[in-house]
């Protein structure tokens, strides 16, 4: 047996009485004793060595050890750029600012289904948990690998796992002889002039299965050719009962992941230990052998089948078309094919008339990883979805707050008009934001938004009102500018006014001060106005109208290089540029308390950093003339997590915060609200986690109270009854044992006569 000592693994076994004496043996058992002592001393590291190999050296790799980031989310302001971080390997790591938090991901191989991964100690790579590769012909080949030979192409060599699968493909078209071309140099297999299978065209790069019976058949398309072969499925290092077949796959897979120290010049297959240049064969129809601790094995290609499943039957390692009647059309839910005749099925699927049989191809969809600014989407009438880019959003709220195009947040309390965005090459469109002191000294609010399209000019003002050239119109309204249609209507959610023209600018305006811009990708490059320029960086977004890049210093000179309008636009005479509004932070704190509470705005905060809408809050809450100003930072903060998909409760009805422009709200509407700070209360309010432990501790106190006083009372009703008890037993003892003569009768009860 072996046993661990001081992590080392040696042979043990129950070591020998200090006290016990030894015995003299005669020769012939000391001869024998020490062949025996010989040949334990000889098996021990044959023993030790095995297990070492097969028990001790086998280990359940951690899914995902090291691939991960634990901590603390980081903000970060610059929307989509890379960010160098402090972490440890952080070469490891490629982090970039998303949402306000800095997102950490690694670019290393899919290793899910790879049995055998690289120990620690033969890891050339720091960063990444690599999939054993192989030795073949002494040159190193990473797993997932496949090669030709080059003296005969179609042989082809694939690595997974430390184990090469050596097999001969087999060639497949369906052209015609005069559109059929021969092997390029270097290649196998024939292919057919133009990429079409089935009558369906194949894109460029992309791969087909040309029949979905028989998924080891794939057809791939380069420089305008259709290339087909049929290639055996690797050797894989798991057993038969670790390993899965999924529907659409040619080819098993491991479903579990090891990790084996190497022993050098033995191969490792399936939990077996081979010595080096032994053959074995782990089914009936593979050979294989160990050479420089990689299995080399053989295994011969299954012809490809031209009859169906259902007439097929086997023959040893492959299977065989048995005798079948071969018809001139074909039948498909009541529907006659003729002989190669070709249909689709879909934008994937199409399927052709073969001797009767029905042979369908099917598209295969590469894997795609889209980037930031990138979503996933399926156009109409194809196959396989791709990142395309996404709209650029300009948002506008608050005292106001801006978030440009590119992600860069910023403050702007003018109170003049603005052009807000506008297409500044193809000049298609702009958009001027008119902004409201409302009496107040250094604030300002979004009053109306104007868009000037073609021959429109559509105005949206407070209180939903929408203009059309001057004249009121009711919604929801459909217009022309030029040759697109513009819609305006009002959203289910809030009320907001959404207009939408066809060329895809759309505004939604809450008719008090949110605003939202969204303008297509191919206006990308081309904007202009305090919205910045659309060009992927938040970094050049304060660029004023002569062109000249401004600092977050200095941006009263920015937006003031994009004013329109003369003075008779301006609600304020004067601007107070260098003044500084004062705040209480402790009214601060109060009012902006909810965007802390991740349950208000469900759990939004994994997804989209609240730190610049709780700053917004902040500065809102110091000059506010309607008492709840801190909701525009709220209805911001919900409106883009519900644009990331975050399935949001009723946070206003939690936060006391109505759609539409409160007035005259004043601090007794949030004080009795669970969500909201406890700086201006007295005592701690329930909402807090000290304000819930103090609420706890006086119910807590209250019931002690209670119990004490119940105590009390029934103490009392027991001594009570104990008195009368007493009482009636001493009047029972007088009227027996004491003359009724030696009794005196007692006055009654009277009040005394008052002294004079």
């Amino acid at each position: 047996m072996c046993c661990k000592s001081s992590g080392k693994w040696k042979p043990c076994g129950p070591s020998p009485s200090p006290n016990r004496q030894q015995q003299q043996l005669p020769p012939e058992s000391a001869s024998k004793l020490s062949r025996q002592t010989h040949w334990r001393t000889f098996r021990v590291p044959i023993l030790v060595l095995i297990l070492l190999s097969m028990l001790l050296q086998l280990q359940t790799a951690a899914a995902g050890v090291g691939d991960s980031l634990h901590g603390d989310l980081l903000s970060c302001s610059v929307e989509g750029e890379e960010v160098l971080t402090g972490i440890q390997n952080s070469k490891c790591f490629k982090c970039i600012c998303q949402n306000g938090f800095v997102n950490c991901a690694k670019s290393c191989p899919a290793i899910d289904d790879c049995y055998l991964l690289e120990s620690k100690l033969e890891s050339s790579d720091p960063c990444c948990r690599k999939c054993k590769g192989c030795i073949f012909r002494g040159l190193p080949y990473e797993s997932g690998a496949e090669w030709s030979d080059p003296e005969d192409p179609c042989k082809t060599y694939k690595c997974i796992a430390s184990v090469v699968t050596e097999t001969i493909q087999k060639c497949y078209s369906q052209c015609d002889d005069n559109q059929l071309q021969a092997p390029r140099p270097g290649e196998c297999c024939p292919s057919c002039q133009g990429c079409k299978i089935n009558g369906q065209t194949v894109a460029e790069g992309q791969e087909v299965v040309a029949s979905i019976d028989d998924r080891c058949l794939v057809c791939h398309c380069g420089d305008n050719q259709l290339t087909c072969a049929k290639k055996t499925c690797p050797i894989l290092q798991c057993p038969k009962t670790k390993q899965k077949q999924h529907p659409n796959e040619c080819c098993p897979r491991c479903t579990e992941q090891r990790v084996f120290i190497p022993v050098t010049g033995k191969c490792i297959f399936n939990n077996k230990l081979h010595y080096d240049k032994t053959q074995f064969m782990p089914d009936r129809c593979t050979n294989c052998t160990c050479l420089n601790g990689t299995s080399i094995c053989q295994r011969a290609t299954c012809p490809i089948l031209e009859c169906a499943p259902e007439f097929q039957e086997d023959d040893g390692c492959c299977p065989r078309c048995a005798v079948a009647e071969v018809r001139s059309e074909c039948s498909l839910e009541g529907i006659i094919y003729k002989n190669n005749e070709t249909w689709n099925m879909g934008p994937c699927r199409s399927c052709r008339c073969n001797g009767g049989t029905i042979r369908c191809s099917e598209m295969r969809c590469p894997e795609v990883k889209c980037r930031a600014n990138e979503e996933l989407k399926l156009p109409p009438g194809e196959c396989c979805p791709r990142c395309v880019e996404t709209a650029g959003t300009c948002t506008v709220f608050g005292d106001p707050h801006f978030k440009t195009f590119d992600g860069k947040f910023f403050s702007f309390q003018g109170s003049c008009k603005y052009q807000l965005a506008a297409d500044c090459h193809g000049h298609s469109f702009h958009i001027r934001l008119t902004n409201d002191g409302r009496g107040t000294k250094r604030s300002s609010w979004a009053k109306t938004v104007t868009l000037k399209l073609h021959n429109l000019r559509i105005n949206l003002g407070q209180k939903l009102r929408v203009k059309v050239n001057g004249t009121r119109v009711m919604l929801p309204y459909v217009g022309r500018a030029g040759d697109q249609n513009v819609t305006i209507g009002r959203l289910a959610e809030d009320g907001a006014v959404l207009l939408r023209s066809e060329m895809g600018l759309a505004i939604e305006w809450d008719g008090s001060g949110f605003l939202q811009v969204s303008v297509p990708a191919h206006f990308k490059h081309r904007m202009c106005g305090l919205c910045g320029n659309f060009n992927g960086s938040g970094r050049d977004d304060l660029t004023g109208r002569d062109g000249r890049p401004h600092g977050d210093d200095e941006v009263w000179h920015f937006a003031n290089s994009w004013k329109v309008g003369g003075p008779k636009s301006c609600s304020r005479q004067r601007e107070n540029i260098a003044a500084l509004p004062t705040c209480n932070k402790r009214r601060s704190s109060f009012y902006c308390q909810p965007l802390r509470i991740s349950e208000v705005f469900g759990h939004c905060d994994s997804r989209l950093n609240p730190i610049n809408y709780i700053d917004s809050c902040r500065m809102d809450v110091c000059e506010c003339p309607s008492g709840s100003c801190h909701c525009d930072s709220f209805a911001a903060y919900a409106h883009e997590c519900r644009r990331l998909g975050v399935q949001l409760p009723d946070w206003r009805s939690s936060t006391n915060c109505p759609a539409g422009w409160r007035r005259n709200a004043t601090l007794a509407n949030f004080l009795d609200n669970e969500y909201y700070g406890d700086s201006l209360r007295r005592f701690p309010g329930p909402g807090s986690l000290k304000g819930r432990r103090r609420k706890q501790q006086q119910q807590h106190l209250q019931h002690l109270q209670q119990r004490s006083r119940q105590n009390q009372n029934q103490q009392k009703q027991h001594q009570l009854q104990k008195q009368n008890q007493n009482q009636l037993l001493d009047n029972e003892f007088i009227k027996k044992h004491v003359p009724s003569s030696l009794l005196q009768q007692r006055a009654p009860d009277r009040t005394p006569p008052p002294l004079h």
